[in-house]
C-alpha cells in the first residue's frame, strides 16, 4: 500500500491541474506492478509501472524501449520518470493480449505481425549493445531445472554420476546454442507480453534484452508455455521467417533442416529454464499458478529429447521424474 500511495503522489504532483484515475492493469512474474491512468480531457489512457527500486531497475527497461523503438517495434513509449522512487509512465498499448486473442482464425495474421516485428528488432541487431546471451548466462539458467524443478518440486536428489551426466548435457546444450548466429534477444516473446493493436504486434516486457542466439525469441513465440500449437503449424510458420530472414539478410543458416535443430536445441535450453523458474516462483514467491503450465513445458521437452540421440539421457532422467503429461492447452 506504501508504493501505491507513493505512485499516487507522484502521479499528483504531474497532473496537479486535471483529475485522474488509476486502476491496475496487470502484474508479471517479477516485482513489477502495472496500473491504467486515465486523465481529464485526454483520450488515451497511459500505463504507471512502479518497479521497487530495491527489487528492480527501470534503466534497461528505458534503454531496450529506446532500441526496439528505433528498430521499428510498436513498443510502449517512456513519457515521463522517476529513476530513484521506480516509477515510469508509458503509453497504452491497450489490454488485448495475444493470449486473449489467439485462435484457429487469427493466428496466421497475429502471428505475421508478431514475425514483423521480430525481425524488425533482429534487423537493428549489432554486438557490444546489449549483454551477451553467454556461456555463463545459458547455464546458469539450465541449473535452476535441477535446482529448483527437480530438488523442490519434485523431490528429487541426484547422485553425483547423474548431476555429472546432466552437466554434461548441459555443456552440450550450450555449445550448440552458441554457435548459433547471433541477434538481438527480446526472451520472453510470447503470448502474454505480446499485445493486439491497430499498428500490429505491440511489444512488452523486453527490458531483460540480450544479445544471442537467432532461434531464442521463435522458441518462446511458437514454444508458448500458455498456448501450443500443432507442430505442422508451427513448421510452416518457421518456413515463412527462415525464407523472410533469408531475402532480408539475417544470418539465418542455408539450410532449413539445420536451423530447425537449432530452434530444437534453443527450446530444449528454454525450457529446462522455464521449469526452473516455474517452480521458483511457485515455492519461493507463493505464485502457485505457474504449476498449472508445467505440462505444456514438459511436453515440449520430452518432445524435443525423443528426437535427438544426444538427449536420450536427458529423456531418461525426466521418465524417471516425471510420468508422461498429457498435452494441454489449444491445439490447431
Amino acid at each position: 500500500m506504501q508504493r501505491l500511495a507513493q505512485l499516487k503522489e507522484w502521479l499528483a504532483a504531474r497532473f496537479a491541474d486535471r483529475q485522474w484515475e488509476i486502476a491496475p492493469a496487470s502484474a508479471d512474474a517479477s516485482f513489477r506492478r502495472y496500473f491504467r491512468v486515465r486523465i481529464e480531457g485526454e483520450r488515451d489512457t497511459r500505463i504507471a509501472m512502479d518497479a521497487p527500486p530495491d527489487k528492480e531497475d527501470v534503466r534497461p527497461f528505458i534503454a531496450v524501449a529506446q532500441l526496439f523503438g528505433d528498430a521499428g517495434a510498436q513498443v510502449p513509449q517512456v513519457l515521463d520518470s522517476d529513476l530513484d522512487a521506480g516509477f515510469l509512465l508509458l503509453t497504452d498499448l491497450g489490454d488485448t493480449t495475444y493470449l486473449a486473442a489467439l485462435d484457429a482464425d487469427s493466428a496466421h495474421a497475429l502471428y505475421a505481425d508478431a514475425l514483423g516485428a521480430l525481425i524488425c528488432i533482429q534487423q537493428a541487431s549489432r554486438p557490444d549493445v546489449l549483454p551477451p546471451y553467454d556461456h555463463a548466462r545459458l547455464m546458469t539458467e539450465m541449473a535452476l531445472f535441477p535446482d529448483w524443478y527437480l530438488a523442490r518440486h519434485r523431490h528429487i536428489t541426484l547422485s553425483d554420476a547423474e548431476r555429472s551426466q546432466l552437466d554434461a548435457i548441459f555443456e552440450r546444450i550450450a555449445a550448440v546454442n552458441l554457435a548459433e548466429p547471433q541477434v538481438f534477444v527480446h526472451r520472453d516473446f510470447h503470448s502474454r507480453n505480446l499485445m493486439v493493436t491497430d499498428r500490429g504486434a505491440g511489444v512488452l516486457d523486453f527490458q531483460d534484452a540480450l544479445y544471442g542466439p537467432i532461434t531464442y525469441d521463435l522458441v518462446s513465440l511458437f514454444k508458448d508455455a500458455y498456448i501450443d500449437w500443432d507442430e505442422a503449424f508451427v513448421l510452416d510458420m518457421l518456413a515463412r521467417y527462415w525464407d523472410a530472414a533469408r531475402h532480408l539478410g539475417l544470418p539465418v543458416p542455408a539450410d532449413f533442416a539445420a536451423f530447425h535443430r537449432d530452434f530444437e536445441w534453443m527450446g530444449v535450453q528454454r525450457h529446462l529454464k522455464v521449469l526452473g523458474i516455474f517452480a521458483r516462483l511457485c515455492h519461493r514467491d507463493g505464485k502457485a499458478g505457474y504449476v498449472d503450465d508445467m505440462p505444456r513445458v514438459m511436453n515440449y521437452l520430452r518432445k524435443a529429447c525423443e528426437r535427438y540421440g544426444e538427449l536420450r539421457p536427458l529423456r531418461k532422467l525426466l521418465d524417471r521424474c516425471d510420468p508422461v503429461e498429457t498435452q494441454t492447452g489449444f491445439t490447431f
